[in-house]
């Protein structure tokens, strides 16, 4: 019934057993040494309906496993003998582990297996750094090392517990607003897809907890594929304009940390949760306060729908999905493996027809006009380019430009400046490994309006203040190209002389 292996690994097939029949068997696993840990894993593998072989100098601990059903062997697993008994009895296994908890023991039986089972998947213990080296070496497979496996589990361990707390404490701070009273789900001004995303999640998740909730939003959705976004899922969304914020008992900020920094609270309210993948500059104030540097604050708030193990909906997927992808540019920019592992989680249930409108809705004639300016006002110091094109109603079209731009052959960064009677806006982007561009608009910008953003993205916006008395557009346009080109320029250390 069995081959003896010869310099390679031996698949027996037994007789009137078609090559079909022989894959649809269970995988056979080879223990070698069973110690604590051998017997663990034996325990393990049979659970999971693996046919286990276990080998081991002790008859006593041998008897405990044959009793439960396994198939064992007596034999000095450091004996060459012991490796060419196998090959004789049953040389089928899938894998073979090595797991005695003695170092010269390990590197014996992993040599002689290597000669009898030259193409054998070998898993190998290890009990420190220097003989999981050695063990890789002489052909291992893979090494395990226990300490490692066990301070990962723990580190896992203490994550669950923290994600267990965390969501505890979001749903005791949901509810803490009482009956009859409603949230204000503030997003950042001029949202994009990832804020309004995580708004309409933690909207369905205040729903899924009894507590009403509206998303509220101040400037323009003016980019046509947020208005996509938002008017093909049918988000409703309030503006916020006069005494609206006056209607509501709590506030919740979603990607965004700081009110009336780029969104429409005022300066110094007091918001009860506060949800951001932003890195942060200020301390935070809030009941329920949870910062990750993920690609996407919308990956932060799938973690909770898992976590809480609330059902998604094709529309709340759909939103999700779209909203990672745009904030790391469809996985290239700032991409973290939790986004990934969300995206995962929510493609098997988009709907796929409506993400395919979103991605490709008709471009205003406003926006290509803008990125026509940005071409032509563009401006180079060495790598950088900065453009300024003047007076704009959709500030989302300077991250278009500057997106464009940014493709333009020796650019490394693209900087795009617009205001309009209020403010001056600023968005950037950078393909410069030596630039963090957020932390260079944060040290340019922040003194003077508000700034922030990632190594590769960044925005700034900037009261008019000081040029607001300038009565001449012109003037008003070069002035504030000026200032920010000089406050740019000198965070990053470039000369300003000029065209470079």
């Amino acid at each position: 019934m069995f081959k003896k292996a010869s310099g390679r690994r031996c698949v027996t097939v037994s007789e009137g057993e078609s090559a079909n029949e022989s894959e649809q068997r269970r995988s056979r696993c080879l223990i070698l040494g069973c110690g604590s840990l051998g017997f663990a894993v034996a325990r393990e593998l049979k659970s999971r309906g693996f046919d286990v072989h276990v080998v081991d100098i002790d008859e006593t601990r041998l008897e405990l496993l044959k009793q439960e059903g396994f198939s064992t062997l007596a034999c000095d697993i450091r004996e060459e003998n012991t490796a060419k008994k196998l090959t004789r009895q049953n040389c089928d296994f899938d894998v073979i582990f090595i797991l005695s908890n003695s170092a010269e023991t390990n590197r014996l039986a992993l040599l002689n297996i290597k000669k009898e089972f030259s193409d054998a998947y070998v898993v190998v213990r290890a009990t420190d750094a220097k003989e999981k080296e050695e063990l890789e070496g002489l052909g291992a497979d893979v090494v395990l090392f226990p300490l490692d496996i066990i301070t990962e589990a723990a580190v896992r361990q203490v994550e669950k517990i923290k994600t267990e707390k965390r969501m505890k404490r979001l749903i005791r701070t949901i509810k803490s607003i009482g009956e009859n009273r409603k949230y204000g789900i503030v997003v950042h001004d001029n949202p994009d897809p990832d804020a309004i995303a995580s708004a309409l999640a933690l909207r369905y998740i205040m729903k899924e907890n009894g507590i009403c909730a509206d998303i509220l939003y101040g400037g323009i959705i003016g980019h046509q594929v947020n208005r996509a976004f938002v008017n093909l899922l049918g988000i409703e969304m309030r503006r916020i304009e006069s005494d609206v914020l006056r209607e509501y008992s709590k506030f919740a900020l979603i990607d965004a940390t700081v009110p009336g920094s780029n969104n429409s609270l005022p300066a110094g309210t007091k918001v009860s949760i506060i949800i951001d993948h932003h890195p942060a500059s200020n301390d935070v104030d809030a009941e329920f306060y949870d910062r990750e540097e993920l690609g996407a604050t919308s990956t932060i708030l799938t973690k909770y729908l898992r976590w809480l193990n609330l059902p998604v909906d094709k529309v709340l997927a759909t939103a999700l999905l779209y909203g990672i992808k745009t904030d790391t540019n469809g996985f290239k920019r700032n991409a973290h493996p939790e986004d990934f592992i969300a995206a995962a989680f929510l493609y098997p249930r988009v709907d796929r027809e409506l993400l395919d409108q979103i991605e490709t809705p008709p471009v205003s004639a406003e926006t290509v006009n803008i990125i026509g300016k940005a071409i032509q006002n563009r401006k180079i110091r060495h790598s950088y380019l900065i453009s300024n094109v003047g007076f704009i109603a959709n500030r989302d079209a300077l991250a278009q430009a500057a997106d464009y731009l940014l493709n333009l052959e020796g650019v490394t960064v693209a900087i795009v400046i617009g205001m309009n009677d209020e403010n001056i806006y600023v968005s950037g982007r950078s393909k410069d490994i030596r630039v963090n561009l957020g932390e260079a608009f944060r040290q340019a910008f922040d003194k003077i309006g508000s700034a922030g953003g990632h190594s590769t993205t960044a925005a700034a916006q900037i009261p008019l203040g000081l040029f607001s008395g300038v009565k001449e557009k012109d003037t008003l346009i070069k002035l504030a190209e000026d200032a920010i080109t000089k406050r740019f320029l000198a965070v990053i250390g470039v000369d300003d002389g000029g065209e470079g």
